[in-house]
């Protein structure tokens, strides 16, 4: 059985080795984000912080609607690639990167206005995460977890194929490495409930929101090879998952015909006001 702090290294060990891939093919939150969490907020947020940012994706989408954004991240190769970034477009001072995690937040109680997680929750012992988010909104403030469904809206027979592909990958990562080395993953379904449990917020839902975006045949594929299960199991030795990704990728590049489709990416928020 793993202690809670052999879980949290897990989870964020697992990724490491494959930044670039995601920060490259992940799509960005859409504007929506936003627009939602203005309408609840009901003004401009002075203070934003985006917990399990990754490589920064979800917490620039706020650049120019927040006064600071602070964005939290436990994996160093995710954040230097956040921070690469942000040194690309010239260092603006309303945002900056930080090592840290989700149930330790080096942060003033009540004083946060907005508080994400994209595609993220799922990795945090959820209790112990709203607890400490909580303890840093202000009244009024928000915690919403947001996450993208996979695969992406395009074609059935390479969704079919990407799903496949994933849960082998899963399997394998799983077989492959020690019981003391697993990641937790815990139930995005039930996100929702675990907010409403903690009594810690007076309203909470879950909104399902769309984002159409042009998408090519490598970037489709490199959304699959940028999910950690899989990167996982190449990482441990399974190599023979190769000719899966090869066969994969193949589907897909004939699907997109050679040229740009449109492809649907759909997006379930959760979230809960304090």
């Amino acid at each position: 059985m793993c202690t809670s702090e052999q879980v949290n290294n897990n989870n964020i060990e697992r990724f490491t080795g494959f930044a670039n891939l995601y920060d490259r093919n992940r799509p960005s939150p859409p504007r929506e984000v936003i627009k939602i969490l203005h309408t609840y907020l009901g003004e401009k947020p002075r203070n934003v912080v985006d917990i399990g940012c990754g490589t920064g994706l979800s917490s620039f989408l706020w650049m120019n609607d927040s006064v600071n954004i602070i964005g939290v991240e436990p994996n160093d190769d995710m954040r230097k690639v956040a921070i690469t970034n942000w040194e690309r477009i010239n260092k603006p001072s309303n945002i900056h990167f930080t090592k840290g995690l989700s149930h330790q937040l080096e942060l003033v109680s009540e004083s946060i206005d907005i508080i994400t997680c994209s595609q993220s929750f799922h990795w945090m012992e959820p209790q112990s995460t709203l607890h400490e988010c909580a303890r840093v909104l202000r009244s009024g403030g928000i915690f919403a977890a947001y996450d993208c469904d996979w695969p992406p809206t395009f074609n059935w027979i390479v969704e079919e194929q990407y799903k496949k592909l994933i849960n082998l990958a899963e399997t394998r990562a799983r077989q492959l490495a020690d019981v003391e080395k697993h990641p937790h993953k815990w139930n995005k379904e039930k996100h929702l409930q675990q907010i409403e449990e903690s009594g810690l917020f007076r309203f909470s839902k879950e909104i399902v929101f769309h984002n159409w975006e042009l998408c090519n045949a490598d970037r489709y594929a490199n959304i699959a090879l940028s999910q950690g299960g899989l990167q996982t199991a190449l990482k441990k030795g399974a190599h023979e998952l190769y000719k899966e990704v090869e066969h994969f990728k193949n589907n897909v590049t004939e699907a997109f015909t050679g040229k740009a489709q449109n492809v649907l990416f759909s997006y379930r928020m959760r979230l809960g006001i304090k």
